[in-house]
C-alpha cells in the first residue's frame, strides 16, 4: 500500500498479541499500544512497542495520547484497535474526536443498544435469532421473586451482570464472569452481592442450557463502513478457561464451514439492517444434539474477541479486514465465508487433548495438527528466535496453564 500501516492498540493482553501478530504476518510492522500496565502476553514482544500509561482508560487522557500520536506520524496509515470491552467503548466515544485513524467499530449510538444483553436479546427477538429463555431485573430481588414459576424455567439458572464494562468496574472477593445459582435463595444471594459493590445496571437470569466446552461456537463478523458483512468465521470450542474470572475464554478452537450454521445468516441479516459497522463476536451454545441444530445466542461483543487469532490463522487475517476491507467501498463487495477447518490453542495441546471431553475433537485436531493446520497464539517463530527474554516468559505462561487446568477444571461450575 502507499502509506506506511502503523497499529495502534489500546491494552496488552492476548487480545492485543493476536492483533499484533496478525498485523505483523500481513505487512510486516511492528504495533504500538498503550495500557494502564504490562501484561505477560505482550511483555519483551518483538512486534509489540508498549507504553504503559496508568490512566489510559480515561477518555481525557485517552484523547491526549491518541491525538499526539496521530499528530507525530501524519502521513502513516494508522489503524485503532481496542482490546477490551472498556477500550472498544472508549475508542468508539471518542472515534468523532480522532482524526487520521481507522477505527473499526460500531458508531457511539449502537453502543447502547448493542453491548447491554437485555437489549441485544430484544433485537434477537425481532430477527428471530435464537437465545436462551430469559429473565430480566432492574434492582435487587428477595427469593420468592425469583421463584421456577416467576422466571418460567427451572433452577439452576445463570446470573450474570447485563452490562460487563459497568460489572467490572466493581470488584469484589469471589468475583466471576457468571454464576449458576441452585435455587431462589443462591441467586438472591448472589444478585446482592453484585449490586452491593456499587453496579447499577440490569441482571440476567437465564435457562440453563446442559454441555460442557464443547458446546460452545464463536462467530467472528466483520463490516465494513458502510454496514456490509464482508467476512464470517465460526469457531467450535474444544476448551474454555475455567478460572473464575476467565471462565469462558476459549483455550482452543477448530474451525467449522459457516455453511453448516443457518443462524449465522440470520445474525449477517441482524448486522446489516442495523448498518452495524467493524468486528463483532458472538457466544452461542448448542441446546441437545447436533442433529437438532438448536443453536441459541448468549451475547455479542463490540469488536474482535479474545481468541481473534482463531479468525486469521485460519486464512482470514483480522489486521487486513480492518486497514484494507473496512474503507473498501466497492459496488460489488468480496465476503469471505470461512469454509475451511483449522484448529488454534492458545494453552498447550497436551492441556488441550487432555481436558477436552469431546474426543471426536480432539482426534480433529489431531487430524489437523498432522495437516500442519494448526497454530498457537504464542509460540510465534519469529518473535522467540533470538530472543531469550520473550521465549522464557512465552514458555512460563504456558506452563502456568497447566497448573490452572490442574486446580480449576474438575471445580468450576
Amino acid at each position: 500500500m502507499e502509506q506506511s500501516i502503523t497499529p495502534v492498540l489500546l491494552g496488552a493482553d492476548l487480545n492485543c498479541y493476536n492483533v499484533a501478530r496478525a498485523f505483523h504476518e500481513a505487512y510486516g510492522v511492528v504495533s504500538y499500544a498503550f495500557g494502564r500496565y504490562a501484561v505477560s502476553a505482550t511483555k519483551y514482544s518483538k512486534i509489540v512497542r508498549f507504553t504503559a500509561i496508568p490512566d489510559i482508560d480515561s477518555e481525557d487522557v485517552a484523547y491526549r495520547v491518541l491525538n499526539e500520536f496521530a499528530e507525530n506520524h501524519r502521513g502513516e496509515r494508522l489503524v485503532l484497535f481496542g482490546c477490551t470491552d472498556d477500550y472498544a467503548t472508549l475508542i468508539a466515544r471518542l472515534c468523532d474526536k480522532l482524526s487520521g485513524y481507522i477505527i473499526p467499530y460500531p458508531s457511539p449510538s449502537l453502543q447502547p443498544l448493542m453491548a447491554c444483553k437485555a437489549e441485544f436479546y430484544d433485537l434477537c427477538k425481532s430477527h428471530d435469532i435464537p437465545y436462551p429463555s430469559t429473565y430480566i431485573l432492574s434492582g435487587p430481588a428477595d427469593s420468592s421473586s425469583l421463584s421456577e414459576s416467576v422466571l418460567g424455567f427451572e433452577y439452576p439458572v445463570i446470573v450474570k451482570p447485563s452490562s460487563s464494562i459497568e460489572y467490572w468496574k466493581h470488584p469484589f472477593d469471589g468475583m466471576k464472569k457468571v454464576y449458576k445459582a441452585a435455587d431462589p435463595a443462591d441467586a438472591e444471594r448472589i444478585i446482592s452481592e453484585i449490586y452491593s459493590s456499587g453496579y447499577s445496571d440490569k441482571m440476567i437470569l437465564q435457562e440453563f442450557i446442559e454441555g460442557g466446552d464443547a458446546h460452545m461456537r464463536v462467530l467472528t463478523c466483520f463490516s465494513d463502513a458502510e454496514g456490509r458483512v464482508r467476512a464470517m468465521c465460526i469457531g467450535h470450542t474444544m476448551l474454555e478457561e475455567h478460572t473464575p474470572k476467565g471462565l469462558g475464554n476459549h483455550a482452543a478452537i477448530v474451525t467449522e464451514p459457516i455453511s453448516r450454521y443457518p443462524v449465522a445468516m440470520k445474525i449477517k441479516s441482524l448486522l446489516e439492517e442495523m448498518k452495524y459497522t467493524g468486528f463483532s463476536n458472538f457466544d452461542i451454545k448448542l441446546n441437545g444434539s447436533p442433529e437438532n441444530g438448536d443453536y441459541r445466542v448468549f451475547e455479542i461483543n463490540l469488536r474482535q474477541g479474545r481468541s481473534n487469532y482463531y479468525v486469521t490463522s485460519s486464512g482470514i487475517n483480522v489486521a487486513k479486514l480492518a486497514t484494507e476491507v473496512f474503507t473498501d467501498d466497492s459496488d460489488d463487495p468480496e465476503i469471505q465465508f470461512q469454509e475451511n477447518e483449522f484448529f488454534w490453542h492458545h494453552v498447550p495441546r497436551s492441556v488441550v487433548y487432555k481436558y477436552t471431553e469431546d474426543k471426536s475433537l480432539v482426534d480433529k485436531a489431531k487430524e489437523l495438527e498432522r495437516k500442519g493446520k494448526s497454530a498457537s497464539s504464542l509460540w510465534y517463530r519469529y518473535d522467540l528466535r533470538l530472543n531469550p527474554l520473550r521465549f522464557v516468559c512465552v514458555a512460563e505462561q504456558l506452563r502456568r496453564q497447566k497448573k490452572k487446568y490442574k486446580k480449576f477444571h474438575s471445580i468450576a461450575d
